[in-house]
């Protein structure tokens, strides 16, 4: 009975309810589900999680709250929702244990890893689910703290073979771009005639039909203005029609209505309302406690719950979040600051240091130095617990807190320096404005300086920043040497983003010769200026062996993220070092996913699905620019993600390519980013090299490598010479030879040299041509860059079909084929299937996916098991659940139709183009 009157009541919502009814339906039979529902404020989000809690017939409940106070304090919102699990903490691996108990706040411990939060998170919903079905909900997850909203985006991505089903609701107007790509439902304001008979079941008595007809027509659907806007009504307006019609938003005139019942109630009622709406965890003992502090008796809160306005079983539960909007908003600032006080003093020091400072913090009615530095150490414990936006909100408190003007100076740098980490760039603006008002020594001055010049590169990436970035690195000389010269790697890297438009490039470059000397020993990050500034100012062959030790360096001491650390990944792509790039490239993913720090975040995701693209892996690289484009809204001052043009190019889109080339590279050219177009140049010129348009792909081959200067300059070469060859120019791509071998020579790794080998090849004859080809498939095989092997193979067997030697070709071409049609690129597939036909090739066997193929991540969990690693160890490397490990693996041997783990090595190498 309680289900059908729960559905019954829920008018207009028919569609929605069935959506539910399915979902755990799902769940019950032994899958898992997860689904964002997406709706304006009133919207009738709550009643469809009330609904769907109802539904939920033998399943384990777990609930939470996104609460707009307590967005700042990381992972709040994970141990609301967690609160009912952690019994089965000791189930879980240790260090997947230890990084909840450290997020929680109920252990010590290092920066715990965000990732590893989100696979601890994913297994303890694993395990819950093992006894029975479980059932998350989560409301207003936009007013979740981010570190909790990324975990759970982590989790519902990853949901596989647990019988758990995740809902979450968002408001139709927040963003929550941490969700997406998750199944959504956009649920709409219910029809007219479903809003008249919501109506008849509020309203006693009569009702004037216009004013019925009003009601709805204002409503616009809107379940919850159709509930509540009634009671702010007379019966004369009711009946009559005599009220004025409301122009305000619904969600404003739904707050205005609920704060019109508050009026109504006695002051200490409003009072124990506030003290709730304060504290988001609902936590009834503190609530007790807190109104004892009040002064106020348990008995005030017997009005609200006749209002239906709170409920207060095993936790404080308001009916509505606009309810606790409305409290909170309505209350005076003199009382928001008494329930804050009551709220601190009641919480236990020991067991939550930091939420008591947060609400003392909140208290403060003005400067109050000893609240200050205790948010300041509450800003340390924030950080290593993984939230950069929970430290930079307290820093930004205790800034506002500070008396004295020399301290406040200070942590308002620091503020903005933890805001600008946090990629929230408008309010780190803002607090180094607060800190050049302040007086400052002569070191944080000039830290004030280099964050200023930074805030203007991640701005803009234009022509601007490099000379900002010199200024602050002199003013740094004297003062902090490892700083200075930080800076001045720093300034390269913003004249690289903006190119050497009018030589700023290399101006910059012999400006850092003047940094100080590096100390005894050099850090990577020294030998890497050094290595960098003798790489523009003298040439390739004199930086490469002062790069390759930097790269050497800094893998072994896998430091913290920094821009230096973006050069450093840079100077390995330069040097066609494909296993430098790779290591170098995850770690500043992990250290920048682990800290937070989202203004680096997007960047690092490109360089590595640059390599993706480059190793053929179309399936991973798409899943890391969805991740960066989540970062790097068209609204955001993040700077561009470029690989998507490349992706492009790569498949043979040529409408996509160009679509981006003008939106992406257009836009960063009008602010001064010349190495986008240069990016740009290079995707075109391979866009058109597999689309067999040779004259374009030369023409945009020598746009994308005229600059040698640019780190990276020289990828465009190797295209520029295929181009040339293909369209019977050969005297187009020796120039273009001799300065690729300048390079390659240099580097000396199979990257390099099989590229140079397939360049010479593609202008050569006779026998020098296949021997190259040879070397060049070879070296080529060794490396982590499969699409480049691809590449290799497709020159070799046109050249071979050419010699008339069919078979030889057939069985270059073969491969290339397959690695082409698995990877998407549809360019080159198809120049490799016409040079098939031409050999006399009848049946061409599409590598497209079917039953009987693995996906990209069964194939990863096949081949790791096949080298020996557990359910567990898999699960830890690939962040999914054992259980989810367990289900694919199963898959797997349905599809090789194989029995056990031992037959694994051998039906895999089947699977993968085996180099020549």
């Amino acid at each position: 009975m309680p289900q059908q009157r729960t559905k019954r009541c829920l008018f207009g919502r028919s569609h929605e309810c069935d959506v539910l009814d399915r979902l755990l339906g799902q769940v019950r039979a032994g899958g898992c589900a997860t689904l964002v529902m997406r709706a304006e404020a009133g919207g009738g989000k709550t009643a469809l999680l009330d609904y769907a809690a109802e539904r939920a017939t033998g399943f384990q409940r777990a609930r939470a709250g996104g609460v707009e106070t307590e967005m700042e304090l990381a992972f709040a919102g994970l141990q609301q929702l967690c609160a009912p699990m952690l019994g089965l903490l000791d189930r879980l691996p240790a260090r997947q244990r230890e990084a909840l108990q450290v997020a929680f706040g109920h252990g010590e411990g290092p920066a715990p890893d965000r990732f590893l939060i989100g696979l601890g998170l994913l297994t303890l919903l694993s395990e819950a689910a093992a006894e029975k079905p479980l059932i998350c909900l989560v409301d207003d997850a936009s007013w979740l703290d981010r570190a909790s909203l990324l975990c759970l985006a982590f989790a519902g991505r990853r949901l596989m073979a647990e019988q758990v089903a995740l809902v979450i609701t968002v408001r139709e107007q927040d963003a929550a771009w941490e969700l997406a790509g998750l199944p959504e439902l956009k649920v709409k304001g219910i029809a007219d005639n479903e809003a008249r008979l919501l109506l008849d079941t509020i309203i006693p008595g009569r009702l004037d039909q216009q004013v019925r007809d009003r009601l709805v027509s204002e409503s616009r659907g809107n379940p919850l203005a159709l509930l509540e806007l009634p009671h702010a009504m007379t019966p004369e307006e009711l009946a009559g029609g005599f009220g004025l019609p409301n122009t305000r938003p619904v969600p404003l005139r739904v707050e205005q209505s609920y704060r019109r019942r508050l009026d109504a109630l006695p002051d200490d009622t409003r009072l124990l309302l506030l003290a709730a709406a304060a504290d988001p965890l609902g936590d009834v003992p503190l609530l007790w406690r807190t109104i004892g502090r009040l002064g106020i008796a348990p008995s005030a809160a017997t009005p609200a719950k006749a209002a239906q306005l709170l409920e207060i079983g095993t936790r404080v539960r308001f009916r509505h979040p606009l309810v606790r909007s409305a409290v909170y908003g309505s209350a005076s600032l003199s009382d928001r600051q008494r329930a804050h006080r009551a709220l601190a003093e009641s919480i236990d020091p020991a067991t939550a240091p930091d939420r008591r400072a947060w609400h003392f913090g909140q208290a403060a009615s003005g400067p109050d130095e000893t609240v200050a530095k205790e948010l300041t150490r509450s800003a340390v414990h924030a950080k290593a617990r993984g939230g950069v936006a929970a430290a930079a909100a307290f820093l930004q408190r205790a800034t506002e807190l500070t008396p004295e003007a020399g301290d406040r100076g200070v942590r308002a740098l620091a503020a903005a320096q933890a805001k600008f980490d946090a990629a929230a760039l408008d309010t780190a603006c803002e607090l180094l404005s607060v800190a050049d008002t302040c007086p400052l020594d002569a070191l944080p001055h000039a830290r004030l300086e280099r964050l200023r010049a930074e805030l203007a590169f991640l701005r803009g990436h234009g022509p601007d920043a490099p000379p900002l970035l010199l200024a602050a690195a002199r003013l740094l000389v004297p003062l902090d040497a490892a700083q200075a010269r930080d800076t001045y790697l720093e300034a390269i890297l913003a004249a690289r983003y903006a190119g050497n438009v009018d030589g700023q490039l290399l101006a910059t470059a012999r400006a850092a010769r003047s940094a100080p000397p590096p100390p005894d020993p050099p850090r990577s990050a020294d030998v890497l200026l050094d290595g960098v500034v003798t790489r523009l100012t003298e040439g390739y062959v004199q930086a490469a062996p002062l790069l390759r030790r930097a790269l050497d360096m800094s893998r072994k001491e896998r430091g913290d993220l920094t821009p230096n650390g973006l050069m450093c990944t840079l100077a390995a792509m330069d040097l066609w070092d494909d296993r430098a790039w790779e290591e170098l490239a995850h770690l500043q993913v992990q250290l920048a996913r682990e800290a937070g720090m989202l203004s680096l975040l997007p960047t690092t995701l490109d360089f590595l699905a640059e390599l993706y693209i480059q190793s053929g892996d179309t399936a991973e690289c798409q899943a890391l620019l969805d991740e960066a484009s989540t970062l790097v809204t068209p609204h955001s001052s993040q700077p561009p993600i470029l690989s998507p043009i490349v992706l492009a190019a790569w498949q043979g889109d040529q409408a996509g390519t160009c679509h981006l080339f003008d939106k992406i590279v257009g836009d960063a050219t009008a602010r001064g980013e010349r190495v986008a177009a240069m990016l740009g140049e290079y995707a075109k010129a391979v866009l058109n090299n597999g689309l067999a348009r040779y004259d374009l792909a030369l023409t945009a081959a020598r746009h994308g490598g005229e600059e040698a200067a640019i780190i990276l300059a020289s990828w465009s070469l190797p295209e520029l010479i295929e181009a040339a060859a293909r369209s019977d120019r050969p005297d187009a791509g020796l120039p273009a030879l001799e300065r690729l071998s300048e390079c390659t020579s240099a580097s000396g790794t199979d990257w390099a040299l099989g590229t140079e080998a397939r360049a010479r090849a593609l202008l050569s004859k006779g026998p020098q041509a296949e021997a190259l080809y040879r070397e060049a498939i070879e070296r080529l095989g060794r490396t982590r860059l499969s699409a480049q092997l691809a590449r290799a193979q497709l020159n070799f067997g046109e050249w071979l079909r050419r010699e008339n030697n069919r078979c030889a070709a057939r069985e270059q071409l073969r491969s290339a084929y397959d690695f082409f049609a698995h990877m998407g690129a549809a360019g080159f597939a198809e120049r490799a299937r016409r040079e098939l036909l031409a050999t006399g090739e009848t049946l061409i066997v599409s590598p497209a996916p079917s039953a009987d193929r693995l996906t990209a991540q069964e194939m990863q969990i096949a081949r790791l098991a096949a080298s020996g690693s557990s359910n567990p160890e898999i699960a830890a490397e690939l962040f999914i659940s054992p259980r989810t490990v367990e289900w694919h693996l199963g898959k797997v041997f349905g599809k090789l139709a194989i029995t056990s783990r031992r037959q694994l090595s051998g039906a895999l190498p089947q699977l993968t183009p085996t180099p020549v």
